[in-house]
């Protein structure tokens, strides 16, 4: 709680009865503002007042951000677009989503369109889902880099992947985005129940847990039943009036109770308002001291005789902004602060993996007397507003706008969480959500501390807030603010996610039960995953949508399998859209199955070379052009075939080195050896113990047991699991790994996000970058692992797939980012949308379990049951890494336990705590010790 000592509560306001005030409306330009424009957009549209003022507001708003005016190429409609290409549809006024338009140009150029007319867009029926449309588009303005537009026409028209818009204002907007085959954020439906004050507040006090102001509620019986969400909602009190008589004994009763009662104890006013659908925005209220409960009642009457259906009349507490001191100077006088009011106007958006995130916020302060709105003054921003109210700590400034992330972040939550429980028909469509929202705050005093109390939600009030401030930022040389980036990707990202329902994935190798997520997953995405798999007993067969058995264990003969795969797939019919694969031994053969199908794919060669360990590295160490040269985080390795390369390799190399399988995977047979005999004594064990596939499946035996010995690098391990298309980098994400078990470097412990400093994370990034390209890897998504020394990176391997074990579910949790959806894109031949500036929102550490320590504790003890338990609460994440693990001297993790912090900090000790208490830590297996490194 932050103190407030000495706050003096607000005056009371003065009474002031309210007539009808205009509605809100954002501050916007003249068209007469910006330069002349001659482009006649009215002509064949069929809407030649509306659109032709939007357009004109358009180029207006253009002008005012210093951007070119709207280019005319209708006179070339534009042909072409196919199934596979994303449209992204904003329907109605420009204003409210131009910097969304302007971002999302910049990241997809032409895939943002604006619709300014109902005469520029047709419905048609769905041809993928009965009782749904499809949303076409004959004619639009289209963004690209650099703030460029253009009003283009389509021939034939363009289908959208995703649509939004002004559902709020434009009456023809909402009719279009209704029941469509595509994403849809917002409807009508949804825009009246957000913007119903009522049932905003009941949803926001009973599911988000929020406070909001005494409320007194009256109401005639609703046709679709009972709000959503106001049963036992806190400070809320619903009366339903069945009926004229006896109306007035229960209105008097009810206030009266209200008036007097303790919630509206520490208040001395009230405001009487009209709530729902057709008084958004509107300052129709009337104001009275709460004594004067008879010209109370008398407003409550006069509104219930104007009300229509679904409406209500309000009558909450007028609760003052918290006044706090302002500061004093001993060589100035202060004059008298006549009471003010503060806004805080909030923008959250449904981010990566459906979780709320708050966008930006602006606050508005205005006299206290009159209620602050939208649109009326000029936004400023929390931290100058909260100086400005008296909180001189900063400290104090911090704690609070933490406070209202996650007041912010709760409401959206409670908000989805309600429409969640709707039926297709109340939400306006089946693939109907809300991704974007405003949330007001009032900043207000109770007892000795300051508190947030929810006002209300609404769908494009605050979003023209911020987004003004946003745009009077830039005017004064500050940065560029998150709030477009992060609402362009939510509607990209929802967008491709669209373009993959249905798609036909070829996926060679199923692995094991680490990547049984994969089947979640594409049920998730409505993929249609057809399996090439060795097993003809896997667990998958049922799963996917055409299980195609097919022994390819030998994949010394991939090219023989690659031409039986593909008689396979032909001789199904299938026509598979991509090719996949994450499992390490199948790589090879998935490149070359996409090469003879025409799939999009990086070159095998290219993956050849990054499968073979050496070869890696004797490769990297040719490649001398950069700045620095990929050869410069290449590691010395000679490969080790027989007893005599042993001798040579010696020669070569320094001790101690490294000795490792060629193709091996999951750090089994790796093992630092001190010198040649030592060597020599681990290559025959090993080769005695690992001769085929059978010996121990999934480590790549079926390429043979060849070995390499490397020198050894000192320094810190990481992974660096990034994306590249065209090789172009995408999004990469570094984590970091706990020491090994030297002498056979097992993977004990690892945490994410990276510790290190950012400036450390990009040489890992940039390195890992280099060397797939110079190996010839451009298009996928990649594991590189590498240490950091002083001298920077080094490279251990490049892993041509999908990172394993935990990684994908990692980056899911902590930025939100999917790595198999990535991977599926790119196998399309699409280019993903990733997050441009990921930031964690959690901190994960983790530890690994051998079955050899932890199989007793886990098993017979309890502790695997006990982790579930926790798992269904949220507290633990668990990775299976094997179905049925062997303990012994080739030894792989079975299973992956983290937890999660605001810190690393934090993160580390509940894991460790839960360790200790489990049997996992012991002095064999020290914990602690693993995760000392993460500082």
């Amino acid at each position: 709680m932050l103190s407030v000592d000495q706050i003096s509560v607000e005056q009371p306001l003065s009474l002031k009865e309210q007539d009808w005030a205009e509605p809100e409306a954002p501050c916007l330009s003249c068209p007469c503002d910006g330069p002349p424009n001659s482009l006649a957009v009215s002509e064949g549209t069929g809407d030649p007042t509306g659109a032709s003022e939007a357009y004109e507001l358009l180029q207006s708003a253009l002008h005012q951000e210093g951007l070119p005016s709207t280019l005319d190429r209708t006179a070339e409609p534009r042909t072409g677009f196919g199934p596979l290409d994303m449209t992204v549809c904003i329907l109605g006024a420009p204003t409210a989503f131009l910097p969304v338009l302007l971002e999302g140009g910049a990241r997809c150029p032409g895939a943002m369109l604006l619709c300014l007319s109902p005469a520029w867009a047709s419905r048609v029926p769905s041809e993928t889902q009965p009782g749904a449309w499809s949303l076409l588009l004959s004619r639009a303005v289209s963004f690209e880099a650099g703030g460029r537009s253009a009003l283009e026409a389509f021939a034939p028209p363009r289908r959208a992947t995703y649509a939004t818009g002004t559902f709020a204002t434009a009456t023809w907007a909402a009719e279009l985005a209704r029941d469509l085959d595509c994403p849809t954020g917002g409807s009508a439906p949804l825009a009246r129940l957000l913007e119903d004050l009522l049932a905003a507040r009941g949803v926001l006090a009973a599911r988000a847990g929020l406070p909001v102001p005494p409320t007194l509620a009256f109401a005639p019986p609703r046709p679709g039943g009972a709000l959503p969400g106001l049963d036992g909602a806190p400070g809320l009190r619903l009366v339903q009036l069945s009926s004229t008589a006896g109306q007035d004994g229960l209105i008097q009763e009810e206030l009266g109770a209200f008036l007097g009662g303790a919630a509206m104890a520490p208040y001395t006013q009230v405001a009487v308002r009209p709530a729902g659908w057709r008084w958004r925005g509107s300052g129709a209220r009337s104001t009275h001291t709460k004594v004067e409960g008879a010209a109370v009642a008398q407003a409550v009457q006069g509104w219930l005789r104007s009300l229509q259906e679904e409406e209500s009349v309000l009558v909450e507490a007028l609760v003052p902004t918290a006044h706090l001191p302002a500061p004093t100077s001993p060589t100035r006088s202060v004059s008298p602060r006549p009471p003010m009011a503060l806004r805080i106007c909030t923008v959250v958006c449904r981010s990566w993996g459906d979780r709320p995130q708050l966008c930006q916020v602006a606050c508005c302060v205005g006299r206290a007397e009159a209620p602050v709105r939208h649109g009326a003054a000029l936004p400023q921003g929390l931290d100058s507003a909260l100086q400005q109210w008296g909180l001189t700590e900063p400290g104090q400034r911090q704690a609070l706008g933490a406070r209202l992330r996650h007041a912010a972040e709760a409401a959206m939550a409670a908000i989805l969480d309600m429409e969640a429980e709707l039926t297709p028909e109340q939400r306006g469509g089946t693939r109907v959500q809300t991704d974007v929202m405003g949330m007001d705050f009032l900043l207000t005093c109770v007892g000795d501390s300051l508190e947030l109390m929810a006002l209300s939600a609404n769908m494009q009030q605050c979003l023209e807030t911020c987004g003004l401030a946003e745009a009077m930022g830039r005017s004064v040389g500050e940065p560029t603010g998150d709030l477009p980036r992060l609402l362009a990707e939510t509607m990209l990202h929802r967008a491709q996610c669209h373009l993959l329902e249905g798609k036909d994935i070829l996926l060679i190798g199923a692995g094991g039960v680490s990547k049984s997520f994969v089947w979640d997953a594409a049920r998730d995405y409505g993929l249609k995953i057809h399996l090439v798999e060795s097993d003809p007993e896997h667990f998958a067969a049922g799963l996917a949508e055409t299980f195609l058995p097919y022994d390819s264990t030998e994949h010394r003969r991939d090219e023989e399998h690659a031409e039986r795969v593909v008689e396979l797939v032909q001789a199904r019919g299938l026509r598979p859209h991509g090719c996949l694969c994450y499992w390490d031994d199948c790589v090879v053969l998935a490149a070359l199955v996409c090469q003879r199908l025409g799939l999009h794919t990086n070159p095998p060669a290219a993956v050849r070379l990054a499968k073979q360990k050496s070869r890696t590295h004797q490769h990297l160490l040719q490649c001398r052009q950069g700045r620095p040269p990929p050869a410069t985080y290449a590691v010395p390795c000679c490969p080790v075939q027989s007893h005599g390369d042993v001798e040579r390799a010696a020669a070569a190399l320094p001790f101690p080195a490294v000795a490792k399988l060629e193709y091996g995977a999951g750090a089994v047979g790796v093992r630092l050896v001190e010198s040649a005999s030592e060597c020599h004594a681990h290559v025959e064990r090993l080769w005695r113990d690992l001769r085929a596939d059978a010996d121990h499946p999934g480590i790549g035996l079926g390429w043979g047991n060849s070995m390499l010995l490397m020198e050894y690098v000192p320094g810190t391990e990481h992974d660096v699991d990034l994306v590249l298309f065209e090789g172009q980098l995408l999004g990469a994400w570094v984590s970091d790994n706990g020491p090994t078990r030297v002498p056979a470097f097992l993977e004990t412990a690892a945490c994410m996000p990276s510790c290190l400093p950012p400036d450390r994370q990009a040489q890992l990034v940039r390195a890992a970058q280099q060397c797939c390209l110079a190996c010839g890897l451009v298009d996928g998504v990649f594991n590189v692992e590498l240490k950091l020394g002083p001298g920077g990176p080094r490279l251990l391997e490049i892993n041509p797939r999908m990172g394993g074990f935990y990684l994908r579910d990692w980056i899911r949790e902590v930025y939100g980012a999917d790595l198999l959806l990535a991977a599926v894109l790119v196998a399309c031949g699409l280019r993903p949308v990733l997050p441009a500036r990921p930031a964690a929102r959690t901190h994960l550490a983790g530890v690994m379990c051998l079955a050899s320590l932890h199989g007793p504790a886990l098993g017979a003890g309890g502790g695997l049951e006990a982790l579930r338990a926790l798992q269904a609460r949220g507290l633990v994440r668990l990775n299976r890494l094997f179905e049925q693990p062997e303990a012994g001297e080739y030894e792989e993790p079975c299973l992956s336990v983290a937890c999660s912090g605001e810190t690393h900090r934090d993160a580390c000790l509940r894991l460790l705590s839960l360790c200790q208490a489990l049997g996992i830590d012991s002095p064999h297996y020290p914990v602690a010790h693993f995760l000392s490194h993460f500082k």
